[in-house]
């Protein structure tokens, strides 16, 4: 049997659980019975729960209890707990809600503010913020029940742009399946160092944590480590020394694109994680350094921005698009670029 259990810590989809295809020397098996040994602490009843809310998919569809599994089936679980086992204070922390209805919020997210509470983040957190949000609409909410609902994916603390918060509980569970199945449209704008010989291509090299410094991640492209991860980019505009892109998820790992770009040897511009924060393109001269740390000074920050997200609402069955402005930061760097390569070719 193949197994490919998700650290949720590892991805920006939040909510997949165990993913497995079973080999071909399965013998028939109640499949509530099946997953109980293979999933460390379930019990028999919130196995079959999961599967009477059909957070459990064979072969893309939903099964019954008393399905009994068979060779080469392929197996989904989805987890229905928050990223974080900690508590969820409710704070009165503003947020740019672009579209909001029963099932859904869709949030533009600024740069510093970090999505859910976790080690050294406890509170301040777009997810407390969120909380505060609904219990202003339902005063009765309890408070236990905003541990359950709402996030299906992330984006970094110093990356802006949107995000969608689900509601309650069956707009969770639909919009997490979305993700899981890449049908979901994530478009984001991104300046990297160095000027690229192609107008458009994929990236392919699974995303994992490295393995000795466990807070930055890394490629794999040989895929010995990590998670499967595509990103397919396309030049908007080229600065000689830096590039405008536009990056396209087709899966949703930490730092994918920060990653991923390092790896062709384009870093996204001031992201000190990853090599972007010094000169990585041009001489290193006096002027140019200035120029450059100037840049810096205006975005202080990854130019990293989640522009568009599309998916299709979990009751309506209707798509749904939206698109956020790049933020001033980003917007008077690449400006100042701009600028600069008109000087230099005047």
């Amino acid at each position: 049997m193949t197994e490919d259990e998700i650290e949720t810590s590892d991805s920006e989809e939040l909510y997949e659980k165990l993913a497995l295809t079973i080999d071909k020397g399965q013998e028939p098996l109640r499949i509530d019975k099946f997953l109980m040994s293979r999933i460390e602490g379930a019990t028999r009843n919130k196995i079959q729960q999961a599967i009477d809310e059909e957070m459990v998919l064979v072969n893309e569809k939903p099964v019954k209890n008393n399905y009994k599994v068979k060779a080469f089936d392929k197996i989904v679980v989805y987890d229905d707990r928050s990223p974080e086992t900690s508590e969820i204070v409710p704070e009165n922390i503003p947020l740019n809600i672009q579209y909001e209805d029963d099932d859904i919020m869709i949030i533009n997210k600024p740069a510093g503010m970090v999505v859910h509470p976790g080690s050294g983040n406890p509170n301040g957190t777009l997810v407390n913020g969120v909380a505060y949000h609904l219990l202003q609409q339902n005063p009765g909410l309890d408070e236990t029940e905003l541990n359950r609902f709402g996030l299906v994916h992330r984006i970094d603390k110093n990356t802006t742009g949107l995000l969608v918060m689900a509601k309650n509980k069956n707009a969770m569970t639909l919009l997490a399946k979305q993700f899981f199945n890449h049908t979901v449209h994530r478009r984001y704008i991104a300046l990297v160092w160095g000027d690229f010989e192609q107008d458009e291509g994929t990236i392919t090299a699974h995303v994992g944590r490295h393995l000795r410094f466990r807070k930055l991640f890394t490629a794999y492209p040989d895929g010995d480590h990590g998670k499967d991860a595509i990103t397919h980019y396309k030049v908007l505009e080229r600065f000689n020394y830096v590039t405008l892109v536009e990056c396209r998820l087709e899966t949703g790992r930490t730092h994918q694109i920060r990653v991923h770009m390092q790896l062709i040897g384009h870093p996204l511009f001031n992201d000190d994680f990853y090599g972007g924060d010094r000169i990585v393109r041009g001489t290193v001269f006096t002027k140019y350094k200035q120029f450059v740390d100037n840049c810096f000074n205006l975005c202080k920050r990854q130019a990293l921005h989640a522009k568009e997200l599309g998916f299709i609402h979990p009751t309506t069955k209707q798509e749904m698009f939206f698109e956020s402005a790049v933020p001033e930061d980003m917007e008077a760097v690449i400006d100042k670029w701009r600028k600069y390569l008109g000087h230099k070719e005047s």
